[in-house]
């Protein structure tokens, strides 16, 4: 691969992202029979609930097939993501974390979920995801921070190393508090973006997740107040 890596590192990632959420893919794809057999956090929301809440339509895009839910960990779009991370390797390992828009503690794994997946043509998607967390897990989210040390990293995929930019500029602020961070995946003059806002609000975290040539801060931040805004009205 040569200069056209990025747009072939985008059709992965594309793939991760929404690879399930019509009911294929790899990964595990959740039960039919109801969202609400996944358990809810004590004091939470379910998942049925948290479907209910997604965002249904987002202009320009399409979305990709019916939402997943079932535990965070369990998603379809979520373990095809892991599979994608794990065939590609880091010159700083301990920098994989700060390339997706939430750690992997155990409670986040478990956390009763909903996703739903957009694409705008081939090569950009929208991803949102709703979780049933308690505060301080979704606090401790919220306050992650990309360490200096991993500002700059470079990405082997297949045998060609491509370079990326992590970026955490001063975001919106959204529901009770919000981070946003970007990732900037460039090789010769070609750049693909990936911007990722993670926010909180009563009994629950959301991320969205932008990917693509053209993706900004200032569009993941509108699609995430959009989420937001959705799941306050629908929420009880």
């Amino acid at each position: 691969m040569t200069s056209r890596t990025p747009s072939a590192l985008a059709a992965l990632l594309l793939l991760a992202l929404v690879a399930g959420c019509g009911g294929g893919g790899g990964g595990h794809v959740a039960a039919t029979s109801s969202p609400s057999s996944a358990a809810p956090a004590p004091g939470s929301y379910n998942a049925d609930q948290l479907t209910q809440a997604l965002l249904t339509d987002i202009p320009g895009y399409v979305r990709s097939g019916a939402p997943q839910w079932g535990e965070y960990g369990s998603l379809a779009a979520v373990q095809n993501l892991n599979q994608m991370q794990q065939a590609v390797k880091l010159d700083k390992p301990q920098c994989a974390s700060s390339t997706r828009a939430l750690n992997q503690e155990k409670a986040v794994q478990a956390a009763p979920s909903a996703l739903a997946a957009f694409t705008h043509g081939t090569r950009q998607s929208v991803t949102e995801t709703l979780m049933a967390v308690g505060p301080d897990v979704a606090a401790r989210q919220v306050k992650v921070r990309i360490p200096l040390g991993c500002r700059s990293i470079r990405v082997k995929v297949g045998r060609v190393w491509v370079s990326d930019t992590l970026v955490e500029p001063s975001g919106a602020h959204i529901g009770e508090g919000s981070r946003t961070a970007g990732v900037l995946t460039s090789t010769g003059t070609t750049t693909v973006r990936t911007w990722f806002v993670v926010l909180r609000s009563r009994g629950y975290l959301a991320t969205i997740t932008l990917y693509g040539p053209g993706a900004t801060q200032a569009e993941a931040e509108r699609y995430a107040r959009r989420a937001y805004q959705q799941a306050e009205r629908i929420l009880p």
